[in-house]
């Protein structure tokens, strides 16, 4: 009972922290095109400023997958104004912290400095983004760092090998079958030409949303982004062609030999996002059933397959409301000693089972919905984090009002609604599953037999 009050109390109190932590956003657009977000966080004097382009792997045909991630990468190497190394030394001769994340629907570009310094940040983006030079001789030591970060991110991650070969397997004709970093091939053929026309293609002020959360005015911050950027010129941004993945007839399943200490498994049901779900509900309702098998230690993978049948060392569920395009609810286990990955595989189609043929019970539901909700919330707190809210948001359609509606829609989702949906989308002839088979790991004598 004494857990039932306490998660009913930050059920009520969700929506007043989600009031201190975020304040009014503030937008206003260039004529260039470029979007313009502002929220006002007084805290602390700390402005966060980032830049996203609409552009990720997603965008991507086949021979250049990755290149999304290269131009990142690319995008500090300088300009006329700003030769290379000028960026981050600039960055840092003003306190400030700065790097760029790439995903399948975004590339997105950060500083966290001291408010009154947004000026530089604003003077350097603005240079970046149309200004930007690519030199064969720095594509040739970039392309070097790439390989060694997809070798120690996935050819070296047996975790991380399985899921870039589950998703090529789970995925038929949806970009989201790519890595974000790039297949290997693709990666050793790039040529500047391909990053120029890639560059000149996405990067510009109307495919950009730069956001800003901090200790600042909104207005200035206007006046300042009229400043820097509305010099800029436009481009002629062709929409993408509809991207939509065919039906899946039957279950899909691979077995991925790897070296590895522990076999592992991963299951993906084909789902809707938030931006494809029709109706909307679907998406939120996903959401919170994603929170009854794995919103905590109360939850059921853990307590039910983790503590109590101690088949799995470790069970997880995820699923991801903010993708362009539909994408998978995925289940990840490691079986415990003694336990197989079949074994496994039945606990957890059981799991699935259960929410299809009974209704969540109202006191778990309204727990898991806190819990997803405080969860949310409390990640707000963080400045960076309200920003790539809302630049997340906005990248993929749907647009930063989306953050405002969060709570009510969680609350909303009822039992009958998480049950539906586990019924509509968990389905056999939707699933794929990767078993991870772990092969000896060779140690470096036994692999250079010369070594001293």
């Amino acid at each position: 009972m004494k857990n039932r009050k306490i998660y009913a109390a930050l059920l009520f109190l969700s929506p007043m922290l989600a009031a201190q932590a975020e304040g009014k956003v503030a937008e206003h657009v260039l004529g260039n095109g470029l979007k313009v977000l502002v929220k006002e966080d007084h805290r602390s004097p700390v402005a966060v400023s980032q830049v996203w382009y609409k552009v990720g792997s997603s965008y991507e045909p086949g021979g250049i997958t990755g290149a999304s991630h290269m131009l990142e990468h690319m995008m500090f190497k300088g300009t006329d104004k700003h030769p290379m190394g000028e960026f981050s030394r600039i960055i840092a001769e003003n306190g400030g912290e700065q790097n760029a994340f790439t995903g399948e629907d975004y590339t997105a570009y950060f500083q966290t400095m001291e408010a009154s310094r947004l000026a530089v940040s604003f003077e350097l983006e603005a240079d970046r983004m149309r200004n930007l030079h690519l030199l064969p001789e720095e594509l040739k030591k970039e392309l070097q760092v790439v390989t060694e970060e997809r070798r120690m991110r996935t050819d070296d991650n047996p975790q991380a090998k399985m899921g870039e070969h589950f998703a090529a397997m789970a995925y038929s004709n949806s970009p989201y079958k790519n890595p974000v970093i790039g297949w290997p091939a693709d990666i050793a053929n790039y040529t500047v030409e391909d990053l120029q026309a890639w560059y000149q293609r996405w990067y510009a002020p109307n495919n950009a949303t730069l956001v800003v959360v901090g200790d600042v005015q909104a207005q200035a911050v206007f006046d300042l982004a009229e400043k820097y950027f509305a010099e800029l010129k436009p481009s002629d941004i062709k929409p993408l062609k509809p991207q939509t993945e065919i039906e899946q007839l039957g279950v899909r399943k691979m077995t991925v030999k790897v070296p590895a200490k522990l076999p592992s498994l991963v299951m993906g049901y084909k789902v809707p996002s938030l931006t494809t779900a029709k109706p909307e509900w679907e998406a939120y309702a996903l959401e919170v059933l994603a929170g009854v098998l794995d919103g905590g230690n109360s939850a059921r993978l853990s307590s039910g397959l983790v503590r109590g049948k101690q088949i799995a060392v470790s069970a997880s569920a995820g699923y991801s409301l903010t993708t362009r395009l539909p994408a998978l609810f995925e289940l990840d286990a490691t079986p415990a000693q003694g336990k197989t990955v079949q074994d496994l595989e039945k606990a957890l189609k059981t799991e699935v089972t259960k929410l299809q043929q009974q209704l969540v019970a109202e006191d778990e539901l309204q727990r898991i919905k806190a819990q997803v909700l405080a969860s949310a919330v409390y990640e707000r707190d963080s400045g960076f984090y309200q920003a790539m809210q809302l630049g997340m948001l906005e990248t993929v359609g749907l647009g930063w009002q989306k953050a405002d509606e969060y709570v009510a829609k969680v609350n909303a989702v009822t039992a009958q609604q998480v049950q539906e949906v586990a019924r509509k989308y968990l389905i056999e002839d939707h699933l794929s599953i990767a078993y991870l088979d772990p092969q000896p790991i060779q140690s470096p004598t036994a692999a250079h037999p010369g070594a001293q």
